[in-house]
């Protein structure tokens, strides 16, 4: 039968040892990284983040423009099964501009465009074809995402390094053991005469 006392460690008596003491010491520091630290890293982070995607976000929309536009050529790829229906594909589609000009552009458009179907195209400031900024929900993914993996990437540290420690720690341990041995094992092995 086995008891077991909560907070030998911490106790003064004769069988506790200095690596027992530096032990709980330990434990005590990973608790405290865990369970503190690393969501406080993972939190500024990804507010840290968040802050940075809202700016980014802020100047693609003022650089960017998007213009409604007609498909005048078929995709240049067709989906060739059910589950590539949702990809978007190249297409050339055509739209006319507030100074009177036509302009004819290859873009990306969803899968089952159609040629005469309108797409909304966005486009920067040189004219060139681009993705649409980042909304709201993507900059929130985006600061999650890099918030999680903070916190994560921080507890993944804590764990190496307190494994990196106990094993340096039960060395310790069994030079210690050893060097106790040395001492007492002669009084334990002498044959009584």
């Amino acid at each position: 039968m086995r008891t077991r006392v909560r907070g030998w460690r911490w106790r003064r008596n004769p069988l506790r040892r200095r690596s027992d003491v530096v032990e709980a010491w330990t434990v005590l520091v990973v608790a405290v990284l865990m369970l503190v630290v690393a969501p406080l890293v993972g939190a500024a982070a990804g507010l840290h983040a968040h802050g940075q995607a809202r700016a980014l976000a802020a100047v693609q929309r003022a650089e960017r423009h998007q213009v409604r536009a007609v498909v005048i050529d078929e995709p240049s790829r067709r989906p060739s099964t059910e589950g590539d229906h949702r990809l978007p594909y190249r297409a050339q589609v055509r739209w006319a501009e507030p100074g009177g000009g036509v302009r004819t552009v290859w873009t990306r458009v969803p899968a089952g465009s159609r040629p005469g179907k309108p797409v909304t195209v966005w486009l920067d400031s040189r004219g060139r074809s681009v993705a649409p900024p980042p909304d709201d929900m993507a900059v929130w993914q985006h600061a999650v995402t890099v918030g999680l993996c903070a916190a994560t990437g921080t507890a993944t540290v804590v764990f190496l390094s307190r494994t990196v420690e106990r094993r340096i720690a039960l060395r310790h341990r069994l030079a210690e053991w050893e060097r106790e041995w040395e001492r007492t094992g002669p009084r334990w092995t002498q044959p009584r005469t």
